[in-house]
């Protein structure tokens, strides 16, 4: 019979950074363009809000970018913490809530592009937030914020599986949707790790909340943070050359935002 644990994925930030840092080298070199293309002032120093694990502070401070990061999750600071140091940079990630922070050091880049931004809970909180971005950006800034539309045309994604393996490690997951409210705005998704080690096989259960935004409710949303204009956007292929115009139908967006 197969070990099953019910508890919160981001406890487990071994295995959590495993499952998302699959993909690091197409964002970092996304990045890395954005930086060039779209920035109005030369990026040296970047942070991440909702950081988790830094599974991209870490590849971006080894490019010599100075990083800073905040998260709610004490276990996911700590790995990230460590990992930083083990590699010979500061500790420069701190608790602290997206929606209410302020940075010791303004940044010339910023990113949160796995959907963090939608565990904000209400509006107002991610009002705040973007608030918040905007004052930690120097002029001429970016902040590169990727996360999933709501499709007002068409049949919306509702599982997604994925692979991956560092080692003798492999971490297989499936997320699937178990409710979705339109009033409240709310997407309540399943998701399970199913865990392989060479001495040990198990499966990690948790549940995450996710308000909903459609294209149309994402515009006003940013059109109250007037202090970040939208200088580009583009979909999950992370194409510098191939932008995206958003439509009723876009699910997978990043806004390259820019500080004014």
């Amino acid at each position: 019979m197969q070990e099953i644990i019910e508890g919160d994925l981001y406890n487990y930030p071994k295995y959590y950074d495993l499952v998302f840092s699959s993909d690091w080298k197409a964002e970092h070199e996304f990045f890395l363009a954005c930086f060039e293309k779209h920035a109005k002032c030369k990026v040296q120093r970047i942070f991440e809000p909702a950081c988790g694990t830094g599974r991209l502070l870490i590849k971006l401070a080894q490019s010599g970018f100075a990083v800073a990061g905040n998260d709610l999750n004490p276990h996911a600071i700590d790995f990230c913490n460590d990992r930083l140091e083990r590699f010979g940079f500061p500790r420069s990630a701190v608790i602290g809530d997206m929606s209410d922070f302020k940075v010791r050091k303004k940044s010339e880049a910023a990113f949160n592009t796995i959907n963090s931004f939608r565990h904000l809970p209400s509006e107002a909180a991610a009002e705040s937030h973007l608030r918040c971005m905007a004052k930690g950006l120097k002029k001429g800034g970016l902040y590169l914020l990727g996360l999933h539309l709501s499709p007002t045309v068409g049949k919306p994604t509702e599982t997604e599986s994925w692979s991956a393996r560092r080692g003798h490690l492999v971490v297989n997951t499936h997320m699937w949707m178990i409710d979705r409210n339109k009033r409240k705005r709310n997407e309540r998704l399943g998701i399970h790790f199913d865990i392989y080690t060479p001495t040990r096989q198990f499966r990690i259960i948790d549940t995450m909340d996710y308000r909903t935004y459609t294209s149309k409710q994402m515009r006003q949303l940013l059109s109250r943070v007037p202090e970040l204009e939208i200088a580009e956007t583009y979909d999950f292929m992370y194409e510098l050359d191939h932008p995206v115009k958003i439509t009723a139908e876009t699910e997978d967006v990043v806004y390259v935002l820019r500080k004014k």
